[in-house]
């Protein structure tokens, strides 16, 4: 089954997920930082331009850079699945990404798979890991 687990975290990390996105919509640094643990990893296989990090310190400065090369960037997410074991969850979630690049609207899919804990009763992204499954433009 790909959605297991209390239905009440299983909501809290949907809405991680949509915390994350609403952040990067709107370019909030502040907000995408609050969604991952202090100690996360962030990696994007695809983009070797943006090496793997560790700590939320290290990832929102490297975000907090990238985003700048992406004005007007509107990002969805949805979930695949949501596997919660106590304090742990597996998750899958698809991206929908579009922004300017260079003069060229740019249409990208992806995949996060991510390894979401919790800690004190809020869910946080412990690592994620992006590939991109689609560009276009």
């Amino acid at each position: 089954m790909p959605f297991t687990g209390p239905l009440e975290d299983r909501v809290a990390i949907r809405e991680l997920i949509d915390t994350y996105a609403d952040a990067v919509t709107r370019n909030d640094a502040d907000q995408w930082a609050s969604t991952w643990a202090s100690d996360a990893y962030w990696t994007m296989p695809d983009y070797p331009e943006f090496p793997p990090q560790t700590g939320r310190d290290n990832i929102v400065a490297m975000w907090t850079t990238a985003m700048a090369q992406y004005p007007g960037m509107i990002f969805q997410a949805y979930c695949g699945s949501i596997e919660v074991d106590a304090d742990t969850a597996d998750v899958r979630a698809y991206t929908s990404e579009v922004y300017q690049q260079d003069g060229v609207t740019r249409r990208d899919r992806g995949e996060y798979t991510d390894r979401c804990v919790k800690i004190d009763g809020q869910w946080y992204f412990q690592r994620r890991s992006f590939r991109n499954i689609h560009r276009d433009g």
